[in-house]
């Protein structure tokens, strides 16, 4: 069995492409739009989803093409290097504060 190709989708997303997808993606989950939810659960079910739950896939036709579009794009960073989280943007705070806004003890 050969050893699976890399994706040209894959190949085109950059780091800095990912950060400015985060970027937006938190600005989203932390407004009060009705696709905040569905952002914030993406983001948190990435940084510990055994903690902060799941993200179901169907949110991705449930929000604006362009939301979408960077969950995309921070999955296909994800399909190439798996072991990476917000925190490698310095996005650390932002997580915590989404946790705290979407995930209240």
């Amino acid at each position: 069995m050969s050893p699976p190709q890399r994706r040209p989708a894959i190949r085109a997303v950059s780091f800095e492409d990912v950060g400015e997808a985060i970027a937006r993606l938190i600005v989203v989950a932390g407004s009060d739009t009705g696709q905040a939810s569905r952002a914030a659960d993406f983001l948190l079910a990435w940084w510990d989803g055994s903690a902060w739950g799941h993200f179901p896939v169907l949110h991705l036709c449930n929000c604006d093409p362009g939301i979408s579009e960077d969950m995309l794009i921070v999955m296909a960073h994800l399909a190439a290097e798996p072991s990476v989280y917000p925190d490698a943007w310095g996005y650390r705070d932002a997580m915590a504060a989404l946790v705290e806004q979407w995930r209240p003890a």
